[in-house]
């Protein structure tokens, strides 16, 4: 699963340095959680309108006013929205901001969720195969007692970069219903052959993959990234933690098309404009956890920061209509 611990929130100062938050400035953090990176950016001095699906984390933070007064400050400085991030651009015109001056994304699944054996999110622990972020619509255990054989290869192949994913569907099917996560662990673990010791639990995968197909999280980080283009102002940051391959890639290619690095040309012709402005630029390398985080935080170990900072030109054509 996703390598987080509970209230840590991963490469914070790295995260911080990019946005490079100012008394005044007016940040979107897309995945408020436990609030990590929201702290900080109150505490420069930068009003913050929080995003989560999860009802308990926005509850979280809205029945602890002593830790938040910035909820109650006139005007608030901490605006909490109880909504997808993909819906950021729409909800931030809704509260009348048309720009923003940062926005930070943190995918995936938090540690508060993981930590919850209810919410069905990890098999450390047994519980109901849930993995709702937003605590409604199809759970896991609908998708994978209802859907054929094919659809759930496709899913664990797609978003859990599953190598043998006929055969954990064919495995899956064939034990159904399934209604915990201990179960379903089980039911991977012998279709794959596991033995207790082994470095990684194969069904780490399965479990990525039901995860993100139950609660559309690539769609999601797409959404968010092109939101994220829409409202920030010229010169605005985007800071954006990835868990694994898959998200770190879209962000990546996002980044790299927005930044015009893609277009392909010839030291033989003269260069040629073509295809909408670049909307970022100063895009960084990717930046993972240091040693001594990795030590005080072994569930960071798989983060990875790409950042980058916005342009003058106007969001592209393409986002605003896939939008």
């Amino acid at each position: 699963m996703d390598e987080r611990s509970p209230h840590v929130p991963v490469l914070l100062e790295e995260v911080v340095s990019a946005l490079n938050p100012q008394r005044g400035d007016l940040i979107v953090d897309a995945t408020l959680g436990a609030g990590g990176y929201t702290r900080r950016l109150l505490d420069a001095g930068a009003t913050v309108h929080a995003f989560d699906r999860d009802p308990d984390a926005i509850a979280a933070i809205r029945d602890n006013p002593a830790r938040w007064p910035e909820l109650a400050s006139n005007p608030p400085r901490l605006v909490l929205h109880p909504r997808r991030f993909s819906e950021m651009a729409e909800s931030m015109t809704d509260a009348g901001v048309e720009q923003v001056d940062g926005v930070v994304m943190d995918i995936g699944v938090s540690s508060m969720q993981l930590d919850q054996p209810d919410r069905g999110f990890a098999f450390a622990s047994d519980g109901p195969l849930d993995m709702r972020m937003s605590q409604e619509g199809v759970s896991a255990a609908d998708f994978l007692n209802e859907a054929d054989e094919a659809e759930i290869a496709d899913v664990l192949y797609l978003h859990g970069e599953e190598r043998q994913s006929r055969r954990v569907a064919r495995a899956i099917v064939a034990a159904r219903p399934l209604e915990t996560t201990g179960e379903l662990a089980r039911v991977v673990r012998k279709a794959l052959g596991y033995r207790p010791g082994a470095p990684k639990d194969p069904a780490t995968r399965s479990f990525q993959a039901i995860r993100i197909h139950v609660n559309g999280e690539l769609d999601e980080l797409d959404q968010g990234l092109m939101g994220a283009e829409t409202l920030l102002r010229a010169g605005g940051k985007l800071a954006v933690v990835t868990f694994h391959s898959l998200e770190d890639r879209k962000v990546k290619r996002f980044l790299r098309d927005a930044s015009g690095a893609g277009k392909s040309t010839s030291r033989h012709m003269p260069q040629v404009e073509t295809g909408p402005a670049a909307t970022f630029t100063r895009v960084s390398k990717a930046i993972r956890p240091g040693e001594a985080e990795l030590a005080a935080n072994p569930r960071s170990r798989s983060a990875t920061l790409r950042s980058a900072e916005r342009t003058d030109a106007p969001a592209r054509d393409t986002h605003r209509s896939a939008a």
